[in-house]
């Protein structure tokens, strides 16, 4: 078997262990998250026959195992969909979030003790600020003399809640660390190459002055991609785009670990960067259609 077909069979193991592993945490004691489990597990089976025996695997073999994977991903990915579209959150019943793999999963490169922190701590938060903004605006009709109080605590919790759910989602312990699919065609052909995006955003997130977030961007209206700072989590916001990959720049992200040093934490986040999520997110994101002007 030739290296490139053992990495690629390696690779659809990895992604099922990753999969396994989120399907653990959201679904956790489920009928369907139990099926899930023992169809991926099924298939990594096969998979480990065909890595384990000496002779070539066909071309045909590997569709097979492809098409396979797809199924199962398009299964899970068609269920959680119906799921979100057919329901929604009360106001001011918002809930954290659960991380989609383990605390220490993400070291060397962050270490589980900031992962509790940020997690349990800092994101919980502002999604408690985000429920007590909510219940003041929508469900006790809110004082007219302090509303914009209101309204800011709104789009700061609001903001800091929906930008850690991307983030934790944008990372894995299974990174291929570098971008694949329609992502990575439109980045070579919006930066240039994979290195000039990758040198920019980092630019991007080391000018980051105290707090907020360096964040790659899809603009409907421009057909295009972008890189945008964020301070805090709302302001220098880019209107009508919708964010496909974040970096939180809050000391609290990193302090723990890289002190001041936060050149070398964006430097190790980029090998932790779930490039899968950032495709998913973009071939998401181009489906809403806006006119270009």
């Amino acid at each position: 078997m030739d290296s490139n077909t053992q990495t690629y069979l390696q690779k659809l193991i990895e992604w099922g262990d990753h999969t396994k592993a989120t399907l653990n945490n959201v679904h956790a004691k489920s009928t369907e998250g139990t099926n899930w489990n023992e169809q991926i597990e099924n298939w990594q089976v096969e998979i480990d026959r065909k890595l384990n025996r000496n002779t070539e695997v066909s071309n045909e073999e590997l569709e097979l195992l492809q098409e396979e994977g797809e199924r199962i991903a398009f299964a899970i990915n068609n269920k959680e969909r119906k799921e979100h579209e057919s329901s929604s959150i009360p106001y001011g019943k918002r809930k954290l979030p659960p991380l989609p793999y383990k605390y220490d999963a993400l070291e060397p490169y962050i270490s589980e003790e900031i992962m509790r922190l940020h997690h349990d701590k800092h994101h919980k938060s502002y999604v408690d600020g985000l429920n007590k903004a909510e219940k003041e605006l929508y469900t006790k009709g809110g004082n007219d003399d302090i509303i914009k109080h209101w309204l800011r605590e709104q789009a700061f919790h609001g903001s800091g809640h929906h930008l850690h759910t991307i983030f934790w989602n944008n990372m894995t312990p299974n990174s291929s660390r570098k971008p694949s699919g329609e992502i990575q065609r439109r980045i070579e052909e919006d930066f240039g190459s994979f290195d000039k995006f990758k040198e920019l955003f980092s630019d991007v997130a080391a000018s980051v002055e105290g707090v907020g977030w360096a964040v790659l961007l899809w603009e409907p209206r421009s057909g295009r991609l972008a890189v945008q700072s964020l301070e805090k989590h709302q302001l220098f916001q880019l209107a009508d785009s919708i964010p496909l990959l974040v970096l939180d720049m809050w000391e609290h992200a990193y302090y723990l670990q890289y002190k001041t040093d936060k050149e070398t934490y964006i430097k190790n986040w980029w090998n932790v960067v779930n490039w899968e999520d950032v495709n998913h997110r973009f071939v998401e994101a181009r489906k809403v259609k806006w006119h270009l002007y």
